[in-house]
């Protein structure tokens, strides 16, 4: 589950690459005769890491994933070492005859069926994380490529890229306008209310 918060992040950070396509969304289809090419190319790009550290919606939305993540960890791992010690308990009685041959299968049974369960458990809070972190995925995309959309309004890029890592190997920081996108994004975004915070404790 670790592992799981750990990509969620790393997800979340490919979302961005998104932004890209930006200025092609909702554009008037245009034919090859009238398509006319720019007079000036207009290029910018943006540090994805300095979204994901500084934008608030991250920052919030990460912390919700890691203490939801911890506590699917923590269930888990307390019904397993109940089951465990059931086991454990159920053998060593076993070893001292403490029990008839029906009743030593019918507890066997029974702690099948929880292992089966556990199984079960594990599998559907794994998808209910995953399903939360999609949602946090899109909504951080969504988020972007709004921001963007109004933001290039006025700016008239013809394209801005994600810079993450080294994937552009070369970008003169004079394109660099991540500190504006940053502040554009926390300015717009509406924190999670405590209402919805406390409900999310409440599931814990």
């Amino acid at each position: 589950m670790n592992r799981n918060i750990i990509n969620t992040v790393a997800l979340a950070a490919f979302t961005v690459a998104a932004m890209t396509s930006c200025n092609k969304q909702n554009q008037t289809p245009t034919t090859a005769e009238n398509q006319t090419a720019p007079k000036e190319l207009k290029i910018a790009y943006v540090e994805v890491d300095s979204i994901m550290s500084q934008y608030k919606f991250c920052k919030d939305y990460s912390l919700i994933l890691q203490k939801k993540g911890q506590n699917i960890q923590n269930t888990l791992a307390k019904k397993q070492q109940d089951l465990q010690a059931a086991g454990d308990n159920f053998q060593q009685k076993l070893r001292q005859n403490a029990y008839t041959q029906e009743q030593a299968q019918a507890i066997q049974a029974g702690l099948q069926r929880q292992a089966s369960d556990l199984q079960a458990l594990n599998q559907r809070l794994s998808n209910e994380f995953q399903a939360e972190t999609d949602k946090y995925n899109n909504a951080l995309r969504d988020s972007i490529q709004n921001f963007l959309r109004q933001y290039n309004k006025d700016k008239k890029f013809s394209l801005i890229l994600s810079k993450a890592g080294d994937n552009l190997l070369y970008a003169d920081k004079a394109f660099d306008i991540t500190n504006e996108v940053v502040a554009g994004l926390n300015k717009a975004y509406k924190p999670i209310p405590a209402a919805v915070t406390k409900e999310e404790a409440k599931k814990k």
